[in-house]
């Protein structure tokens, strides 16, 4: 309490005159202190109060300038890691002389007119594929231009390159070269101008002649032979369907799209559990189990083989609904002896009917239920070019012998979205199939084994 203190009292009764005295009084009171001193003490609280709140927006802004350092230096590094992932083997293969060539960004953007919507030949999950012409090749390309929401990432994207730059065969597409710059991920094909093989067989681009479509199936089995048998590793293609199949000038066939594809030492399957493919197309066993093999491959090719014999899609739901599934459809005619039936009517009869018999009970030797009992591709070969006696197969359609599938399995599809004139692209659908809604071929039971009769 400080020495002394001034009280003060004062009254008023308005405008009457009064005399007042004080009694009594009392008085407390806190600390007093004259007005400087005030003054002081809160300049003497507000510096430590500022510095300390100066002190934390410094330490803030340090550590947020420290964080964007190490971001920036951590995303070059992974954009750096990945280029070189990306280019590495590339950059091996051309030092030899065997791989495919890199453009520019600039160049394939001169090439394709700037990627203008008129020169687009398809679009799907992946992205658009344009066509294009090279100068310096003096001739026109296929350009696929990955988008950047595709799900084929640069790790699929480098493993199609890694893939597709070593085959050499003359039914399947070759890859000319690749381009990664400024985030854009392209790969450069030699150019299909008649385009895929569902583009003549569904939408009336043009009638193929009986001549043509066997000569296609012919074609198509020694590009799958290659795959399987003449490398160093076997590649299983995973998506073979009749829109993966494309034509050049003459119809002769190539087989595109190696984006869904493995490398395997021979005898092995792919190790993967995630399941890739089209609907129609997927052995039952590979749905099941996850696991792609020649076997699967060889599925795909039955199923292609007997579209190109009937005309139609492996999964109609327009038809009526026995003949819904394009394999069961044509299996009872073939158990009732009537076969030709499910020739496709337009070719109003004009084909040789020992080929058409011949390419439809490959179709289903290929496409057979149980894998165990498919031939592969060489022996399909023999007996398309009428070199061993056709198959007998079971007058009913077996059903597959294999382990049940596991409880749930993470399975991608893909359907195909192609423009009329040309190269096509896949586009991605996740499923869950569980043993609850895969189909019946999936029970447990015997399959009878495949003899062999003279061609008719």
């Amino acid at each position: 309490m400080v020495q002394m203190v001034i009280v003060g009292f004062s009254a008023a009764t308005g405008n009457e005159v009064a005399v007042h005295k004080i009694v009594s009084w009392n008085f407390t009171s806190t600390a007093l202190v004259d007005e400087p001193k005030s003054g002081n003490a809160n300049a003497n609280i507000g510096l430590p109060i500022g510095l300390g709140v100066g002190g934390c927006l410094i330490l803030v802004a340090g550590l947020g300038l420290v964080w964007l350092i190490f971001w920036k230096n951590g995303k070059a590094a992974g954009e750096h890691d990945e280029n070189l992932f990306a280019n590495s083997f590339i950059h091996e293969e051309l030092e030899k002389g065997t791989g495919p060539r890199k453009f520019s960004y600039r160049e394939l953007a001169r090439a394709t007119r700037n990627f203008e919507e008129g020169e687009k030949l398809g679009e799907g999950g992946f992205g658009g594929v344009y066509k294009g012409f090279i100068r310096d090749l003096n001739s026109h390309v296929a350009v696929k231009r990955i988008s950047s929401g595709s799900k084929q990432g640069l790790k699929e994207y480098a493993s199609e390159v890694r893939i597709i730059s070593r085959l050499r065969h003359r039914n399947l597409v070759q890859l000319i070269g690749w381009c990664h710059e400024k985030k854009e991920l392209m790969l450069v094909y030699e150019f299909m101008p008649n385009g895929s093989l569902d583009s003549h067989l569904f939408k009336e681009k043009g009638l193929l002649t009986w001549q043509i479509r066997y000569s296609i199936a012919q074609g198509l089995a020694p590009g799958l032979f290659y795959l399987h048998e003449e490398l160093e590793q076997c590649v299983l293609h995973r998506d073979i369907k009749s829109s993966n199949v494309m034509l050049d000038s003459n119809f002769n066939v190539k087989l595109g799209d190696f984006g869904l594809a493995r490398l395997v030492d021979h005898g092995k399957q792919s190790q993967t559990t995630i399941v890739a493919g089209t609907r129609g197309y997927m052995a039952l066993e590979y749905v099941a189990t996850g696991k792609a093999s020649k076997e699967s491959d060889i599925y795909s090719f039955g199923v292609v083989a007997l579209e190109i014999a009937c005309g139609r899609k492996p999964i109609d739901l327009s038809l009526e609904s026995s003949q819904i599934e394009m394999v069961e459809w044509v299996w009872e005619l073939y158990g009732e002896g009537t076969l030709i039936q499910a020739a496709d009517p337009k070719l109003c009869g004009h084909f040789d009917e020992k080929q058409m018999e011949c390419l439809m009970i490959v179709g289903l030797w290929c496409a057979h239920p149980d894998y165990k009992f498919r031939p592969s591709i060489r022996q399909a070969i023999q007996v398309l070019n009428f070199e061993v006696p056709l198959p007998i197969l079971p007058s009913e359609m077996p059903v597959a012998t294999y382990f049940a599938p596991p409880t749930s399995l993470s399975t991608v599809t893909t359907d195909t979205t192609s423009s009329e004139r040309g190269q096509t692209e896949s586009h991605d659908a996740v499923i869950t199939p569980t043993p609850h809604n895969l189909p019946h071929l999936l029970q447990q039971n015997s399959s009878p084994s495949t003899t062999f009769r003279s061609p008719r």
